[in-house]
């Protein structure tokens, strides 16, 4: 069965983006950018929400025609227009670049979907990723802790009424002091101790 990964970026005190929103402190260097890329290319799909998928569809589809895109810029732009993506969304009428356009996060849908041939599932966006914690859906939760204290933003997870037991599985410190923690859920297929 597949497995749903959850990759955030987030300061040490829990944030995933600021109080006006911003992503301007996620520490991505050439070094960093290539282990998404080399982690994402395995993936069978990107599960985005409107949000996400608007921000990344406003800029991967071209960024590899740009002659000063780096390396890792060039290549995550093929992968990003090559994967099939799952944008969920009640107000997105269409999208482009591959990509379906579901309204709701149904359990017994994302279930089905989990359990096609394939390589395993990439969700982003803050809201979405909220919904499928709190229907208990993410396998993998891999975060990327950068080093600031933001003091205030959007959480990474949200309130919850029960525990998420978690295993950590892997560890990475990168160059530019980013540090990699790799989680997978207590009893999720695959996991360390299952």
């Amino acid at each position: 069965m597949r497995k749903i990964l959850l990759s955030m970026m987030v300061s040490l005190d829990g944030y995933i983006e600021d109080r006006q929103q911003r992503l301007d402190w996620h520490l991505v260097d050439n070094e960093l950018h290539q282990h998404f890329n080399d982690e994402l290319k395995q993936m069978g799909a990107f599960l985005d929400g409107r949000r996400t998928y608007e921000l990344m569809a406003g800029f991967w589809p071209t960024a590899d025609a740009d002659p000063k895109a780096e390396q890792p810029v060039a290549e995550f732009a093929r992968i990003w227009r090559e994967m099939p993506k799952i944008v969920y969304s009640r107000t997105l009428d269409r999208a482009d670049w591959n990509t379906t356009v579901v309204r709701e996060v149904v359990v017994e849908d994302v279930m089905a979907l989990k359990a096609q041939e394939g390589g395993d599932l990439a969700l982003g966006g803050a809201d979405l990723a909220a919904t499928f914690v709190r229907h208990d859906l993410v396998d993998v939760y891999q975060v990327y802790v950068n080093p600031f204290v933001l003091g205030g933003g959007t959480r990474m997870f949200p309130q919850l009424d029960t525990r998420i037991g978690l295993e950590l599985t892997d560890t990475r410190r990168f160059d530019n002091g980013v540090v990699l923690l790799r989680y997978e859920r207590v009893g999720a297929a695959g996991a360390a101790g299952a």
